[in-house]
């Protein structure tokens, strides 16, 4: 493939930024996440070309953690493919994220929230990445055994030595995200974002409080799975594809369509249908339009479905009758 040389409109090309909270962030309405389709068991010059679209349409998040793949790291061996293929050049254009909390390594140090775990998962990640720090590392989930002081000092420390510009922390409950936010301000290393699993299914950070609280002390919050793993489009509205997530059952079990549900997806389908928009289009929507919210983190397995969830940033907002 040719050298990759980014469009000189992609800030021109419709995307549309928010600011993350009260920061000097500005990140992209969409924003591409590396959950699926950029392990070690998919084709890199497809995970190229999906890539490189991103970039010429002004995604400049690219959202990561150590366990993606598969396998494990494989992701983020890919960025460092990407890195070194193609966005080098564009090192400062990019805002990039990883995260640690997950199982990545056997034993009591490949797992939750220590320091240990935490320091060296960024530094593995920075090797597979080919990078020099990242601009946003994640603790990945709550640990109810470690000591919130300690795991929050470690993101101070990482912030301190150089290998991390921001943090932020994903799906950690209310109270504890209260304790994190005054930790992390008190030592000058403020809360940048939370990530936690927002759609039309899942309103947990709504209903839960976290989505206020982060609007009333200026913190970001971006939403992964927004479109419920695929049950929010078209795609099992008329049956379970042969290769859809569900019929493999990796993340999505096919006891989780029940006729309730899929009466209310062919309802939402037809709402979305006299809008003008796909299912896909006016889920984004909706989450674009929660307070609080500043991004939406897409995966894609082609250029053409990430084509479309980008229409969302133009969506009038959907309000549910």
């Amino acid at each position: 493939m040719e050298k990759y040389l980014a469009d000189a409109s992609r800030y021109d090309n419709g995307m549309k930024f928010e600011r993350c909270g009260r920061s000097g962030v500005l990140l992209p309405k969409v924003s591409l996440g590396f959950w699926h389709n950029f392990g070690s068991v998919d084709p890199y010059e497809r995970s190229r070309e999906i890539t490189r679209y991103a970039f010429d349409h002004g995604v400049v998040h690219f959202d990561l953690a150590n366990n993606y793949g598969p396998a494990y790291g494989s992701a983020e061996e890919t960025m460092g493919r990407l890195m070194d293929d193609d966005f080098r050049p564009y090192r400062d254009e990019l805002f990039i994220s990883t995260k640690a909390g997950y199982d990545m390594w056997p034993g009591p140090y490949g797992n939750w929230g220590s320091r240990k775990y935490l320091m060296a998962s960024l530094d593995q990640s920075l090797q597979r990445m080919h990078l020099d720090y990242v601009d946003l590392f994640y603790s990945h989930r709550y640990d109810p055994e470690t000591p919130l002081e300690e795991t929050l000092q470690a993101l101070v420390d990482v912030v301190r030595q150089g290998k991390a510009l921001y943090v932020g922390i994903s799906r950690w409950p209310l109270e504890a995200t209260r304790t994190a936010y005054e930790y992390l301000k008190a030592h000058d290393v403020p809360l940048l974002i939370y990530q936690g699993r927002l759609n039309l299914l899942d309103r947990e950070p709504q209903e839960d409080g976290i989505l206020d609280f982060c609007a009333d002390h200026g913190v970001g919050f971006i939403s992964f799975s927004p479109l419920a793993q695929g049950l929010l489009t078209d795609r099992y509205l008329n049956g379970i594809p042969e290769e859809s997530r569900m019929a493999k059952g990796k993340f999505l079990k096919e006891s989780m369509l029940t006729p309730e549900l899929l009466a209310r997806l062919r309802q939402l389908n037809e709402e979305a249908a006299q809008r003008g928009e796909t299912l896909a289009e006016m889920a984004l929507a909706w989450i674009l339009a929660q307070r609080g919210v500043t991004s939406v983190l897409v995966g894609a397995s082609s250029t053409r479905q990430l084509e479309r969830n980008l229409k969302c940033v133009d969506a009038a907002p959907f309000e549910e009758a």
